[in-house]
This record gives structure tokens, C-alpha cells and sequence, in this order.
């Protein structure tokens, strides 16, 4: 890993301005995230430091330390004490902190394994797109998976990606437990945010095939949007989680 002060950032050039209409310290937070979506500083990089972007930018450390902090808020960049500030990787613990929420009712929290269950190709239905922001006649990649805790199926999952932006998917023999670090790292997509709709369902027989429960048991469904840094969207998936031994846990703090 490279230190801080050794990366440079790319100077402001006159066809790419600040824009004048926002407060500085948020057009220096939009400069870095163009900066990061263009991959300028790939996940788990140190950026320059406070002063070398101040003087970059042409603002002063402090606008810069404000952008920073937001950034960091947000849980895009990560800041670590004596070493500087770095670009947020979809690690364990970030994974398991930020986008899983299901609890176990004694207290504990743990990011499931996953068996894939399927890996297809095929053409996006009208929601699929809807949800995607796809063209029409684009395809997309279903993937099926089951999630277990301790060896217990708890959550049957789909996940569906646009073909254009994830090509070659279905070339890989495996997909990894941690599919958010699968798609910065291969394909250079990272999540910024996503948003979720919970509602109650009853297990469909497929459902209850896969979790080795009854046809009818009440099911939490989870449906959620993740988008990358462009605010684009990058992933629709649902989740089924069986809820018996498990709640969904908002810290709304």
C-alpha cells in the first residue's frame, strides 16, 4: 500500500471547474468523488494529504477536512489515526456493519456463507429495467443463492446485474461470499448506498424447498437498490430470510 504523501491528485484543468452555485466544501467533496469514481484512487488507497489537496484544489485545508469528513460519513473513505485518509473497501466488517441487518434474537451478528444455487444470462423483463435504469432488449445476470448461519439455511437470495456492466460474470466458476469487494475489485463498480423495502411474505414452495421450511411460513422479504458513486443503480436484489431465530436490526441513531 502506498503512502499518503507519495500519490498525487490530478490538477484542476479549465474544462473541468468548480461549479460556483454550492457551498466550497461541497464542490471539493464532488471533485473527489468524480476522482473516485474515475478511479483516480482504487478501494483501499491512501489520498494525498489534506495540505496536498488543499493546494490542489485551491482551497484551504480546512474546505478540504470538511469534504473529508463527509466522505467519511458517508462511509466512502475510511480515516485511519497517524496514517491518513483511505478509500473505503467492502471488507468483513463493512459488509457485515453497513448492509447486513439480520440479527440474531440472542444479540449476536454474523455475515452468512452462501451456496450459489444458479448463474444466468438472460433478457431484462420491464421491472428488471425499470429497477436498472436499462435500455430496452438489454440482459441481465440472475443470481440465485442460498445464505446460511452455523449450517442453518436462514435467506434464499436473487440478484440481478446489468450484462453490459458486469461482463464476463459468467465466465467465473464461483461467486464469492462478499459479491460488493467482487464488483470494485474485478470490475471497478464500487457501492455507495443502497435502499431497502422490507415486507412480510409466506414461503412459496421454492422457498420453502431451499430454507427446509413449509410452504406458507411467514418470510421476511427485503428488497433492495444499491447504487455506486454516479448514484446509478448497480443492483437489485430480494432477499427471503426466514425469521424464526433472526429480526431485522435499524440502529436509527
Amino acid at each position: 500500500m502506498t503512502d499518503a504523501q507519495d500519490i498525487a491528485v490530478p490538477p484542476a484543468t479549465p474544462a473541468d471547474p468548480l461549479p460556483g452555485f454550492k457551498p466550497l466544501y461541497r464542490q471539493v467533496r464532488e471533485r473527489l468523488v468524480r476522482q473516485l469514481i474515475d478511479g483516480v484512487w482504487k478501494p483501499g488507497e491512501a489520498l494525498p494529504s489534506e495540505q496536498q489537496l488543499a493546494v490542489t484544489l485551491g482551497v484551504s485545508p480546512g474546505t478540504v477536512r470538511k469534504a473529508l469528513d463527509d466522505l467519511t460519513a458517508e462511509n466512502l473513505l475510511v480515516r485511519r489515526q497517524g496514517r491518513g485518509t483511505f478509500v473505503a473497501e467492502h471488507d468483513h466488517d463493512r459488509v457485515l456493519f453497513q448492509y447486513f441487518m439480520l440479527t440474531n434474537d440472542n444479540g449476536t451478528r454474523s455475515l452468512p456463507e452462501s451456496t450459489l444455487v444458479s448463474l444466468e444470462k438472460i433478457r431484462a423483463n420491464a421491472q428488471e429495467r425499470n429497477r436498472l435504469a436499462l435500455a430496452a432488449r438489454a440482459s441481465v445476470w440472475h443470481i440465485e443463492r442460498v445464505r446460511t448461519v452455523d449450517g442453518h439455511a436462514i435467506i434464499r437470495e436473487r440478484i440481478i446485474l446489468s450484462a453490459d456492466r458486469f461482463p464476463g460474470l459468467g465466465d467465473r466458476i464461483d461467486i464469492p461470499n462478499n459479491v460488493y469487494q467482487l464488483y470494485a475489485v474485478t470490475f471497478g463498480v464500487s457501492v455507495a448506498r443502497a435502499e431497502e423495502r422490507l415486507k412480510a411474505v409466506a414461503a412459496t414452495p421454492e422457498d420453502a424447498k431451499c430454507l427446509a421450511t413449509t410452504s406458507g411460513t411467514p418470510l421476511l422479504e427485503i428488497d433492495r437498490t444499491a447504487y455506486a458513486l454516479d448514484e446509478s443503480p448497480v443492483e437489485w436484489r430480494l432477499s427471503r430470510c426466514l425469521t424464526e431465530d433472526y429480526h431485522y436490526l435499524s440502529d436509527l441513531r
